[in-house]
Protein backbone atom coordinates (compact mmCIF):
# COMPACT_ATOMS: atom_id res chain seq x y z
CA UNK A 1 0.00 0.00 0.00
CA UNK A 2 1.54 3.31 -1.07
CA UNK A 3 0.85 6.53 0.77
CA UNK A 4 0.83 8.39 -2.53
CA UNK A 5 -2.59 6.86 -3.22
CA UNK A 6 -3.70 6.48 0.42
CA UNK A 7 -4.10 9.35 2.93
CA UNK A 8 -2.47 8.85 6.32
CA UNK A 9 -5.85 8.52 8.05
CA UNK A 10 -6.81 5.65 5.75
CA UNK A 11 -3.40 4.03 6.28
CA UNK A 12 -4.13 4.05 10.00
CA UNK A 13 -7.72 2.84 9.79
CA UNK A 14 -7.01 0.17 7.16
CA UNK A 15 -4.40 -1.37 9.47
CA UNK A 16 -6.08 -0.68 12.80
CA UNK A 17 -5.93 -4.34 13.86
CA UNK A 18 -2.20 -4.45 13.20
CA UNK A 19 -1.47 -1.32 15.23
CA UNK A 20 -3.55 -2.48 18.20
CA UNK A 21 -2.79 -6.21 18.24
CA UNK A 22 0.98 -6.16 17.70
CA UNK A 23 2.53 -6.32 21.16
CA UNK A 24 5.91 -7.30 22.54
CA UNK A 25 6.32 -9.03 25.90
CA UNK A 26 8.51 -7.24 28.44
CA UNK A 27 8.05 -9.77 31.28
CA UNK A 28 6.62 -13.28 31.44
CA UNK A 29 6.11 -14.12 35.10
CA UNK A 30 3.53 -13.25 37.73
CA UNK A 31 0.11 -11.68 37.57
CA UNK A 32 0.94 -8.16 36.54
CA UNK A 33 -0.82 -5.60 34.40
CA UNK A 34 -0.70 -4.74 30.73
CA UNK A 35 2.46 -2.74 31.52
CA UNK A 36 4.27 -6.05 31.07
CA UNK A 37 3.47 -5.64 27.37
CA UNK A 38 4.92 -3.05 25.01
CA UNK A 39 2.31 -1.89 22.51
CA UNK A 40 4.70 -2.37 19.60
CA UNK A 41 2.14 -1.59 16.88
CA UNK A 42 1.19 1.80 18.35
CA UNK A 43 4.85 2.58 18.97
CA UNK A 44 5.69 1.90 15.31
CA UNK A 45 2.68 3.99 14.23
CA UNK A 46 4.00 6.95 16.26
CA UNK A 47 7.41 6.54 14.63
CA UNK A 48 5.79 6.35 11.20
CA UNK A 49 3.88 9.59 11.81
CA UNK A 50 7.13 11.39 12.70
CA UNK A 51 8.92 9.92 9.70
CA UNK A 52 6.18 10.94 7.26
CA UNK A 53 5.99 14.39 8.85
CA UNK A 54 9.64 15.28 8.25
CA UNK A 55 9.63 13.76 4.74
CA UNK A 56 6.75 15.97 3.60
CA UNK A 57 4.30 13.08 3.22
CA UNK A 58 1.91 13.86 6.06
CA UNK A 59 0.01 16.85 4.68
CA UNK A 60 -0.48 18.09 1.09
CA UNK A 61 1.75 20.88 -0.22
CA UNK A 62 0.17 24.22 -1.10
CA UNK A 63 1.75 25.87 -4.19
CA UNK A 64 0.74 29.28 -2.82
CA UNK A 65 3.01 28.86 0.24
CA UNK A 66 6.11 31.04 0.25
CA UNK A 67 9.01 28.63 -0.55
CA UNK A 68 11.37 27.66 2.25
CA UNK A 69 14.29 29.17 0.27
CA UNK A 70 12.70 32.61 0.73
CA UNK A 71 12.12 31.81 4.41
CA UNK A 72 15.84 31.03 4.80
CA UNK A 73 16.68 34.42 3.28
CA UNK A 74 14.44 36.13 5.86
CA UNK A 75 16.12 34.14 8.65
CA UNK A 76 19.60 35.05 7.39
CA UNK A 77 18.67 38.74 7.23
CA UNK A 78 17.22 38.79 10.74
CA UNK A 79 20.13 36.75 12.10
CA UNK A 80 22.62 39.26 10.64
CA UNK A 81 20.67 42.10 12.25
CA UNK A 82 20.73 40.36 15.68
CA UNK A 83 24.48 39.80 15.34
CA UNK A 84 25.02 43.44 14.44
CA UNK A 85 22.97 44.49 17.48
CA UNK A 86 25.10 42.08 19.56
CA UNK A 87 22.00 40.19 20.70
CA UNK A 88 23.50 36.93 19.47
CA UNK A 89 27.07 35.89 18.74
CA UNK A 90 28.43 35.32 15.27
CA UNK A 91 29.06 31.62 14.76
CA UNK A 92 31.00 29.76 12.13
CA UNK A 93 28.85 28.76 9.16
CA UNK A 94 28.92 25.07 8.28
CA UNK A 95 27.99 25.85 4.68
CA UNK A 96 25.12 24.83 2.44
CA UNK A 97 23.95 21.22 2.40
CA UNK A 98 25.60 19.46 -0.53
CA UNK A 99 23.51 17.28 -2.82
CA UNK A 100 25.26 14.12 -1.59
CA UNK A 101 24.34 15.01 2.02
CA UNK A 102 20.61 15.02 1.31
CA UNK A 103 18.98 11.97 2.89
CA UNK A 104 15.92 11.85 0.60
CA UNK A 105 14.09 13.85 -2.06
CA UNK A 106 12.05 16.65 -0.53
CA UNK A 107 8.75 18.02 -1.92
CA UNK A 108 8.62 21.20 -3.99
CA UNK A 109 9.11 24.28 -1.86
CA UNK A 110 11.33 22.53 0.71
CA UNK A 111 15.08 23.04 1.15
CA UNK A 112 17.86 21.35 3.05
CA UNK A 113 19.56 23.45 5.74
CA UNK A 114 21.21 23.03 9.15
CA UNK A 115 20.04 24.02 12.63
CA UNK A 116 23.09 26.29 12.92
CA UNK A 117 21.75 28.34 9.96
CA UNK A 118 18.36 29.03 11.56
CA UNK A 119 19.29 29.27 15.25
CA UNK A 120 22.02 30.25 17.70
CA UNK A 121 23.79 27.18 19.11
CA UNK A 122 24.58 27.10 22.85
CA UNK A 123 23.01 30.48 23.78
CA UNK A 124 23.51 32.31 27.09
CA UNK A 125 20.96 34.22 29.18
CA UNK A 126 22.97 37.40 29.74
CA UNK A 127 20.12 39.82 30.51
CA UNK A 128 18.73 37.94 33.51
CA UNK A 129 19.11 39.52 36.96
CA UNK A 130 20.74 37.46 39.73
CA UNK A 131 17.73 37.65 42.05
CA UNK A 132 15.12 36.76 39.42
CA UNK A 133 13.09 33.60 39.93
CA UNK A 134 13.67 31.25 37.00
CA UNK A 135 13.20 27.59 36.09
CA UNK A 136 15.65 24.72 36.59
CA UNK A 137 15.20 21.62 34.40
CA UNK A 138 17.16 18.46 35.31
CA UNK A 139 17.25 15.56 32.84
CA UNK A 140 14.53 13.49 34.61
CA UNK A 141 12.03 16.32 33.95
CA UNK A 142 12.61 16.20 30.18
CA UNK A 143 10.17 13.69 28.72
CA UNK A 144 10.39 11.47 25.64
CA UNK A 145 7.00 12.73 24.42
CA UNK A 146 6.79 13.79 20.79
CA UNK A 147 5.63 17.32 21.82
CA UNK A 148 8.80 18.08 23.78
CA UNK A 149 7.00 18.62 27.07
CA UNK A 150 9.03 19.01 30.26
CA UNK A 151 8.78 19.86 33.93
CA UNK A 152 10.74 22.41 35.92
CA UNK A 153 11.74 23.52 39.41
CA UNK A 154 11.65 27.12 40.63
CA UNK A 155 15.10 28.56 41.50
CA UNK A 156 16.88 31.91 41.88
CA UNK A 157 19.05 32.75 38.86
CA UNK A 158 22.28 33.42 40.77
CA UNK A 159 22.15 29.86 42.16
CA UNK A 160 22.04 28.17 38.75
CA UNK A 161 23.52 30.58 36.20
CA UNK A 162 26.97 28.99 36.43
CA UNK A 163 27.79 25.38 35.65
CA UNK A 164 24.52 24.64 33.85
CA UNK A 165 23.08 24.87 30.34
CA UNK A 166 21.15 28.09 29.61
CA UNK A 167 17.86 28.32 27.69
CA UNK A 168 14.66 30.36 27.36
CA UNK A 169 11.11 29.85 26.13
CA UNK A 170 11.13 28.67 22.52
CA UNK A 171 14.62 27.15 22.63
CA UNK A 172 15.10 23.67 21.18
CA UNK A 173 17.03 21.17 23.32
CA UNK A 174 18.38 17.69 22.59
CA UNK A 175 19.70 15.26 25.20
CA UNK A 176 23.19 14.34 24.07
CA UNK A 177 24.15 11.50 26.43
CA UNK A 178 23.26 7.81 26.19
CA UNK A 179 20.62 6.44 26.77
CA UNK A 180 18.67 9.72 26.92
CA UNK A 181 19.49 10.52 23.28
CA UNK A 182 18.40 7.11 21.98
CA UNK A 183 15.22 7.35 24.08
CA UNK A 184 14.35 10.60 22.29
CA UNK A 185 14.62 13.05 25.17
CA UNK A 186 14.28 16.47 23.54
CA UNK A 187 12.24 19.58 24.25
CA UNK A 188 11.00 22.94 23.09
CA UNK A 189 11.10 24.94 26.31
CA UNK A 190 7.88 26.67 27.36
CA UNK A 191 6.26 28.02 30.50
CA UNK A 192 9.60 28.81 32.13
CA UNK A 193 9.54 31.04 35.19
CA UNK A 194 10.38 34.55 33.95
CA UNK A 195 10.77 33.03 30.49
CA UNK A 196 14.27 31.69 31.17
CA UNK A 197 16.07 28.89 32.93
CA UNK A 198 19.02 26.53 33.07
CA UNK A 199 19.44 22.82 33.58
CA UNK A 200 21.37 19.67 32.95
CA UNK A 201 24.68 20.05 31.15
CA UNK A 202 23.81 17.00 29.03
CA UNK A 203 21.85 19.11 26.52
CA UNK A 204 22.57 20.69 23.15
CA UNK A 205 20.48 23.87 22.84
CA UNK A 206 19.49 25.90 19.78
CA UNK A 207 17.79 29.32 20.06
CA UNK A 208 15.69 29.89 16.91
CA UNK A 209 15.75 33.18 15.05
CA UNK A 210 12.48 34.40 16.60
CA UNK A 211 9.03 34.22 15.01
CA UNK A 212 10.10 33.05 11.56
CA UNK A 213 9.64 29.27 11.80
CA UNK A 214 7.97 26.70 14.04
CA UNK A 215 10.54 25.20 16.48
CA UNK A 216 8.26 22.22 17.04
CA UNK A 217 8.81 21.11 13.44
CA UNK A 218 12.55 20.97 14.13
CA UNK A 219 11.76 19.01 17.29
CA UNK A 220 9.82 16.45 15.23
CA UNK A 221 12.95 15.90 13.15
CA UNK A 222 15.10 15.45 16.27
CA UNK A 223 12.67 12.74 17.39
CA UNK A 224 12.29 11.04 14.00
CA UNK A 225 13.78 7.50 13.73
CA UNK A 226 16.03 8.50 10.81
CA UNK A 227 17.74 11.21 12.89
CA UNK A 228 18.15 9.00 15.96
CA UNK A 229 19.62 6.12 13.92
CA UNK A 230 22.26 8.35 12.35
CA UNK A 231 22.94 10.05 15.67
CA UNK A 232 23.73 6.73 17.34
CA UNK A 233 26.49 6.12 14.79
CA UNK A 234 28.02 9.55 15.51
CA UNK A 235 28.23 9.20 19.31
CA UNK A 236 31.68 9.38 20.89
CA UNK A 237 33.08 8.44 24.29
CA UNK A 238 33.29 5.32 26.43
CA UNK A 239 30.48 2.84 27.07
CA UNK A 240 27.78 4.32 29.29
CA UNK A 241 29.13 7.83 28.70
CA UNK A 242 28.67 8.20 24.94
CA UNK A 243 27.49 11.55 23.66
CA UNK A 244 26.26 13.09 20.42
CA UNK A 245 28.79 15.74 19.32
CA UNK A 246 27.76 19.38 19.12
CA UNK A 247 28.72 19.51 15.43
CA UNK A 248 26.25 16.73 14.64
CA UNK A 249 23.44 18.57 16.41
CA UNK A 250 24.21 21.88 14.73
CA UNK A 251 25.33 20.61 11.32
CA UNK A 252 23.27 17.54 10.47
CA UNK A 253 21.16 18.18 7.34
CA UNK A 254 17.63 19.33 8.21
CA UNK A 255 14.70 19.08 5.76
CA UNK A 256 12.96 22.46 5.95
CA UNK A 257 9.42 23.13 4.65
CA UNK A 258 7.68 26.47 4.02
CA UNK A 259 6.55 28.18 7.23
CA UNK A 260 2.82 27.61 6.62
CA UNK A 261 3.43 23.93 5.92
CA UNK A 262 5.44 23.62 9.14
CA UNK A 263 2.38 24.73 11.09
CA UNK A 264 0.10 22.36 9.17
CA UNK A 265 2.48 19.46 9.81
CA UNK A 266 2.71 20.15 13.55
CA UNK A 267 -1.10 20.42 13.79
CA UNK A 268 -1.54 17.14 11.90
CA UNK A 269 1.00 15.38 14.12
CA UNK A 270 -0.90 16.61 17.18
CA UNK A 271 -4.14 15.24 15.73
CA UNK A 272 -2.64 11.84 14.86
CA UNK A 273 -0.75 11.46 18.14
CA UNK A 274 -4.03 12.06 19.97
CA UNK A 275 -5.48 9.22 17.91
CA UNK A 276 -2.49 7.07 18.95
CA UNK A 277 -3.22 7.92 22.59
CA UNK A 278 -6.79 6.71 22.11
CA UNK A 279 -5.64 3.50 20.41
CA UNK A 280 -3.20 2.93 23.26
CA UNK A 281 -5.85 3.45 25.92
CA UNK A 282 -8.32 1.15 24.14
CA UNK A 283 -5.67 -1.54 23.69
CA UNK A 284 -4.58 -1.36 27.33
CA UNK A 285 -8.20 -1.52 28.46
CA UNK A 286 -8.76 -4.56 26.23
CA UNK A 287 -5.64 -6.27 27.59
CA UNK A 288 -6.68 -5.51 31.17
CA UNK A 289 -10.20 -6.86 30.55
CA UNK A 290 -8.74 -9.99 28.98
CA UNK A 291 -6.48 -10.45 32.01
CA UNK A 292 -9.43 -10.12 34.41
CA UNK A 293 -11.36 -12.71 32.40
CA UNK A 294 -8.43 -15.16 32.45
CA UNK A 295 -7.92 -14.69 36.19
CA UNK A 296 -11.62 -15.07 36.96
CA UNK A 297 -12.06 -18.26 34.95
CA UNK A 298 -8.88 -19.87 36.26
CA UNK A 299 -9.88 -18.99 39.82
CA UNK A 300 -13.12 -20.93 39.32
CA UNK A 301 -11.00 -24.05 38.74
CA UNK A 302 -9.04 -23.80 41.99
CA UNK A 303 -12.16 -22.91 43.97
CA UNK A 304 -14.19 -25.87 42.63
CA UNK A 305 -15.81 -27.74 45.51
CA UNK A 306 -15.53 -31.19 43.96
CA UNK A 307 -14.48 -33.11 40.85
CA UNK A 308 -17.89 -32.66 39.20
CA UNK A 309 -17.84 -28.89 39.64
CA UNK A 310 -14.21 -28.78 38.45
CA UNK A 311 -15.15 -30.56 35.22
CA UNK A 312 -17.99 -28.09 34.63
CA UNK A 313 -15.70 -25.12 35.20
CA UNK A 314 -12.97 -26.66 33.07
CA UNK A 315 -15.46 -27.09 30.22
CA UNK A 316 -16.14 -23.37 30.35
CA UNK A 317 -12.40 -22.63 30.11
CA UNK A 318 -11.91 -25.21 27.33
CA UNK A 319 -14.65 -23.68 25.18
CA UNK A 320 -12.74 -20.38 25.06
CA UNK A 321 -9.20 -21.80 25.18
CA UNK A 322 -8.05 -20.16 21.92
CA UNK A 323 -9.17 -16.69 22.97
CA UNK A 324 -8.11 -16.92 26.61
CA UNK A 325 -4.48 -17.99 26.33
CA UNK A 326 -3.16 -15.50 23.81
CA UNK A 327 -0.39 -13.85 25.86
CA UNK A 328 2.65 -15.15 27.70
CA UNK A 329 1.19 -13.85 30.93
CA UNK A 330 -2.09 -15.76 30.52
CA UNK A 331 -0.17 -18.94 29.67
CA UNK A 332 1.96 -18.47 32.80
CA UNK A 333 -1.24 -18.09 34.80
CA UNK A 334 -2.49 -21.35 33.31
CA UNK A 335 0.75 -23.05 34.37
CA UNK A 336 0.35 -21.77 37.93
CA UNK A 337 -3.26 -22.95 37.99
CA UNK A 338 -2.17 -26.43 36.86
CA UNK A 339 0.36 -26.55 39.70
CA UNK A 340 -2.23 -25.26 42.16
CA UNK A 341 -4.74 -27.94 41.16
CA UNK A 342 -1.99 -30.54 41.42
CA UNK A 343 -1.00 -29.73 45.00
CA UNK A 344 -4.65 -29.48 46.10
CA UNK A 345 -5.49 -32.96 44.76
CA UNK A 346 -7.83 -31.64 42.06
CA UNK A 347 -5.83 -32.48 38.94
CA UNK A 348 -6.30 -36.24 38.82
CA UNK A 349 -9.01 -38.43 40.38
CA UNK A 350 -8.37 -40.21 43.68
CA UNK A 351 -8.32 -44.01 43.74
CA UNK A 352 -9.67 -45.57 46.97
CA UNK A 353 -7.39 -48.56 46.33
CA UNK A 354 -4.25 -46.41 46.68
CA UNK A 355 -2.18 -46.94 49.81
CA UNK A 356 -2.84 -43.81 51.96
CA UNK A 357 -0.09 -41.24 52.45
CA UNK A 358 -0.03 -42.09 56.17
CA UNK A 359 1.59 -45.43 55.32
CA UNK A 360 4.29 -43.68 53.27
CA UNK A 361 5.01 -41.31 56.14
CA UNK A 362 5.19 -44.22 58.60
CA UNK A 363 7.86 -45.91 56.45
CA UNK A 364 9.78 -42.65 56.22
CA UNK A 365 9.69 -42.28 60.04
CA UNK A 366 11.05 -45.80 60.48
CA UNK A 367 13.79 -45.21 57.88
CA UNK A 368 14.71 -41.88 59.49
CA UNK A 369 15.01 -43.46 62.96
CA UNK A 370 17.30 -46.13 61.53
CA UNK A 371 19.53 -43.51 59.85
CA UNK A 372 19.78 -41.63 63.14
CA UNK A 373 20.66 -44.85 64.94
CA UNK A 374 23.38 -45.58 62.38
CA UNK A 375 24.60 -41.99 62.84
CA UNK A 376 24.16 -41.30 59.14
CA UNK A 377 22.04 -38.25 59.97
CA UNK A 378 21.78 -36.19 63.15
CA UNK A 379 18.76 -36.28 65.41
CA UNK A 380 16.93 -33.01 65.13
CA UNK A 381 14.65 -31.13 67.47
CA UNK A 382 11.04 -32.29 67.05
CA UNK A 383 8.97 -30.01 64.82
CA UNK A 384 5.73 -28.54 66.23
CA UNK A 385 2.41 -30.22 65.40
CA UNK A 386 0.44 -28.72 62.51
CA UNK A 387 -2.44 -26.54 63.68
CA UNK A 388 -5.75 -26.16 61.84
CA UNK A 389 -4.92 -22.51 61.14
CA UNK A 390 -1.87 -23.60 59.15
CA UNK A 391 -3.87 -25.78 56.76
CA UNK A 392 -4.80 -23.70 53.69
CA UNK A 393 -7.38 -26.11 52.23
CA UNK A 394 -9.24 -29.35 52.92
CA UNK A 395 -7.36 -32.47 51.90
CA UNK A 396 -8.73 -35.24 49.68
CA UNK A 397 -9.14 -38.67 51.19
CA UNK A 398 -5.84 -40.47 51.69
CA UNK A 399 -3.72 -37.28 51.84
CA UNK A 400 -1.81 -35.99 54.89
CA UNK A 401 -0.35 -32.67 56.00
CA UNK A 402 3.33 -32.90 56.96
CA UNK A 403 6.31 -30.64 57.52
CA UNK A 404 9.27 -30.88 55.15
CA UNK A 405 11.67 -31.46 58.03
CA UNK A 406 9.75 -34.60 59.05
CA UNK A 407 10.32 -36.52 55.83
CA UNK A 408 13.54 -34.79 54.77
CA UNK A 409 16.80 -33.42 56.15
CA UNK A 410 17.33 -29.72 55.49
CA UNK A 411 20.82 -28.24 55.37
CA UNK A 412 22.62 -25.33 53.79
CA UNK A 413 26.14 -24.34 52.82
CA UNK A 414 28.65 -21.53 52.94
CA UNK A 415 30.91 -19.35 50.83
CA UNK A 416 34.58 -20.21 51.40
CA UNK A 417 36.84 -17.20 51.94
CA UNK A 418 37.61 -15.46 48.65
CA UNK A 419 40.96 -14.39 50.05
CA UNK A 420 42.17 -17.99 50.17
CA UNK A 421 42.91 -19.06 46.57
CA UNK A 422 43.36 -22.68 47.66
CA UNK A 423 39.61 -22.87 48.23
CA UNK A 424 38.88 -21.90 44.62
CA UNK A 425 41.88 -22.83 42.46
CA UNK A 426 41.15 -26.54 42.32
CA UNK A 427 37.76 -27.32 40.66
CA UNK A 428 37.00 -30.44 42.70
CA UNK A 429 33.32 -29.89 43.58
CA UNK A 430 30.33 -28.10 42.07
CA UNK A 431 29.09 -25.20 44.17
CA UNK A 432 25.53 -23.89 43.68
CA UNK A 433 24.57 -20.24 44.14
CA UNK A 434 20.97 -19.08 44.62
CA UNK A 435 20.81 -17.69 41.07
CA UNK A 436 21.44 -21.18 39.68
CA UNK A 437 18.22 -22.54 41.20
CA UNK A 438 16.13 -20.89 38.46
CA UNK A 439 16.40 -23.99 36.23
CA UNK A 440 14.73 -27.31 37.00
CA UNK A 441 18.09 -29.11 37.20
CA UNK A 442 21.64 -28.01 37.89
CA UNK A 443 24.75 -30.03 37.01
CA UNK A 444 28.02 -28.25 36.28
CA UNK A 445 28.05 -24.96 38.17
CA UNK A 446 29.59 -21.59 37.28
CA UNK A 447 31.97 -21.78 40.24
CA UNK A 448 33.60 -24.77 41.88
CA UNK A 449 35.38 -25.26 45.21
CA UNK A 450 38.30 -27.40 46.22
CA UNK A 451 38.44 -30.47 48.45
CA UNK A 452 40.28 -28.30 50.97
CA UNK A 453 37.28 -25.93 51.12
CA UNK A 454 35.01 -28.87 51.90
CA UNK A 455 37.30 -29.97 54.75
CA UNK A 456 37.93 -26.57 56.30
CA UNK A 457 34.63 -24.70 55.79
CA UNK A 458 30.89 -25.31 56.26
CA UNK A 459 30.33 -26.38 52.66
CA UNK A 460 28.76 -29.85 52.47
CA UNK A 461 28.53 -31.94 49.30
CA UNK A 462 24.98 -33.14 48.61
CA UNK A 463 24.17 -36.15 46.41
CA UNK A 464 22.33 -36.31 43.08
CA UNK A 465 18.57 -35.84 43.57
CA UNK A 466 18.91 -33.32 46.42
CA UNK A 467 16.47 -30.41 46.08
CA UNK A 468 18.05 -26.96 46.34
CA UNK A 469 15.82 -24.04 47.34
CA UNK A 470 16.89 -20.39 47.07
CA UNK A 471 16.38 -18.77 50.47
CA UNK A 472 17.19 -15.19 49.49
CA UNK A 473 18.46 -13.06 46.68
CA UNK A 474 17.32 -10.03 44.73
CA UNK A 475 15.93 -9.26 41.31
CA UNK A 476 16.92 -11.49 38.43
CA UNK A 477 19.49 -13.34 40.55
CA UNK A 478 16.76 -14.89 42.68
CA UNK A 479 15.89 -18.44 41.69
CA UNK A 480 13.35 -20.90 43.06
CA UNK A 481 13.93 -24.63 43.38
CA UNK A 482 16.19 -26.98 41.45
CA UNK A 483 17.46 -30.54 41.64
CA UNK A 484 21.07 -31.69 41.60
CA UNK A 485 21.92 -33.81 38.57
CA UNK A 486 25.51 -33.94 39.86
CA UNK A 487 26.82 -33.83 43.46
CA UNK A 488 27.36 -30.27 44.69
CA UNK A 489 27.79 -27.98 47.65
CA UNK A 490 25.83 -24.76 48.05
CA UNK A 491 26.33 -21.27 49.33
CA UNK A 492 24.59 -19.97 52.44
CA UNK A 493 21.70 -18.55 50.39
CA UNK A 494 20.46 -22.04 49.52
CA UNK A 495 18.65 -24.74 51.48
CA UNK A 496 19.37 -28.37 50.53
CA UNK A 497 16.52 -30.85 51.05
CA UNK A 498 17.60 -34.51 51.18
CA UNK A 499 14.48 -36.71 51.21
CA UNK A 500 14.43 -39.82 53.39
CA UNK A 501 12.16 -41.62 50.91
CA UNK A 502 14.26 -42.17 47.78
CA UNK A 503 11.21 -42.75 45.55
CA UNK A 504 11.42 -40.55 42.43
CA UNK A 505 7.69 -39.79 42.41
CA UNK A 506 7.84 -38.46 45.98
CA UNK A 507 10.85 -36.27 45.18
CA UNK A 508 9.20 -34.94 42.00
CA UNK A 509 6.00 -34.10 43.88
CA UNK A 510 7.86 -32.22 46.64
CA UNK A 511 9.75 -30.31 43.96
CA UNK A 512 6.47 -29.51 42.23
CA UNK A 513 5.02 -28.27 45.54
CA UNK A 514 7.92 -25.86 46.05
CA UNK A 515 7.60 -24.62 42.45
CA UNK A 516 3.97 -23.76 43.09
CA UNK A 517 4.37 -22.30 46.58
CA UNK A 518 7.78 -20.63 46.37
CA UNK A 519 6.61 -17.04 45.91
CA UNK A 520 4.05 -17.48 48.68
CA UNK A 521 6.70 -18.89 51.02
CA UNK A 522 8.97 -15.94 50.29
CA UNK A 523 6.21 -13.36 50.73
CA UNK A 524 5.28 -14.83 54.12
CA UNK A 525 8.89 -14.87 55.28
CA UNK A 526 10.41 -12.10 57.38
CA UNK A 527 12.71 -9.48 55.97
CA UNK A 528 10.87 -6.32 54.90
CA UNK A 529 11.24 -5.38 51.22
CA UNK A 530 13.25 -8.53 50.52
CA UNK A 531 11.71 -11.25 52.70
CA UNK A 532 14.02 -14.21 53.16
CA UNK A 533 13.68 -17.86 54.04
CA UNK A 534 16.02 -19.72 56.36
CA UNK A 535 16.66 -23.38 57.16
CA UNK A 536 14.10 -23.38 59.97
CA UNK A 537 11.36 -21.93 57.73
CA UNK A 538 12.10 -24.51 55.03
CA UNK A 539 12.00 -27.31 57.63
CA UNK A 540 8.64 -26.07 58.90
CA UNK A 541 7.10 -25.67 55.45
CA UNK A 542 3.83 -27.64 55.33
CA UNK A 543 3.13 -29.89 52.34
CA UNK A 544 -0.02 -31.79 51.47
CA UNK A 545 1.29 -35.31 50.81
CA UNK A 546 -0.77 -37.56 48.50
CA UNK A 547 -0.65 -41.34 48.34
CA UNK A 548 2.48 -42.45 46.49
CA UNK A 549 0.51 -43.91 43.56
CA UNK A 550 -1.38 -40.64 43.16
CA UNK A 551 1.91 -38.74 43.20
CA UNK A 552 2.89 -40.74 40.10
CA UNK A 553 -0.35 -39.78 38.35
CA UNK A 554 -0.08 -36.11 39.37
CA UNK A 555 3.53 -35.80 38.18
CA UNK A 556 2.69 -37.36 34.79
CA UNK A 557 -0.34 -35.10 34.31
CA UNK A 558 1.56 -31.95 35.28
CA UNK A 559 4.38 -32.86 32.90
CA UNK A 560 2.03 -33.31 29.94
CA UNK A 561 0.03 -30.13 30.68
CA UNK A 562 3.13 -27.98 31.15
CA UNK A 563 4.46 -29.31 27.84
CA UNK A 564 1.20 -28.10 26.29
CA UNK A 565 1.77 -24.67 27.86
CA UNK A 566 5.29 -24.49 26.42
CA UNK A 567 3.89 -25.45 23.02
CA UNK A 568 1.35 -22.63 23.32
CA UNK A 569 4.16 -20.21 24.20
CA UNK A 570 6.22 -21.35 21.23
CA UNK A 571 3.31 -20.86 18.82
CA UNK A 572 2.56 -17.48 20.39
CA UNK A 573 6.17 -16.40 19.95
CA UNK A 574 6.12 -17.39 16.28
CA UNK A 575 2.86 -15.51 15.75
CA UNK A 576 4.29 -12.41 17.44
CA UNK A 577 7.36 -12.48 15.21
CA UNK A 578 5.11 -12.68 12.14
CA UNK A 579 3.00 -9.79 13.45
CA UNK A 580 6.10 -7.66 14.10
CA UNK A 581 7.36 -8.32 10.57
CA UNK A 582 3.96 -7.36 9.15
CA UNK A 583 3.94 -4.12 11.15
CA UNK A 584 7.48 -3.25 10.06
CA UNK A 585 6.59 -4.01 6.44
CA UNK A 586 3.58 -1.65 6.53
CA UNK A 587 5.78 1.09 7.98
CA UNK A 588 8.56 0.58 5.43
CA UNK A 589 6.10 0.54 2.54
CA UNK A 590 4.43 3.73 3.74
CA UNK A 591 7.74 5.61 3.98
Amino acid sequence: MSLDQTPINQLITDNIDTWTSTVKTKATTGRGSSKKLELYGVKKLRELILELAVRGKLVPQDPSDEPASVLLEHIATKKAKLIKEKKIKRQKSLGDVAKEEELFDTPDGWVWTRISEIAEIGPRNNATNDDDEVSFVPMPLITTNYDGSHGSEKRVWKEIKKGYTHFQNGDIALAKITPCFENSKAAVFSGLEGGVGSGTTELHVARPVPDLFNPRFVLLYLKAPMFLKVGETKMTGSAGQKRVPKDFFSGNPLPFPPSNEQHRIVAKVDELMTLCDQLEQQTEASIAAHQVLVTTLLDTLTSSANAEELMQNWQMVAEHFDTLFTTEESIDQLKQTILQLAVMGKLVPQDPNDEPAAKLLERIAIEKAQLIKEKKIKKQKALPPITDDEKPFELPSGWEWERVGTFGVVGTGATPSRSNPKYWDSPDHNWVSSGETANLFVGQTKEKVSELAIKETNVSVYPVGTLIVAMYGQGKTRGQVTELSEPAGTNQACAAISLIEPNTAHKDFVKLYFRKSYEELRSNAAGGAQPNLNVSKVQNTIIAVPPLAEQHRINAKVHSLLELCESLKCNLSKAQVTQHHLTDAIVEQAV
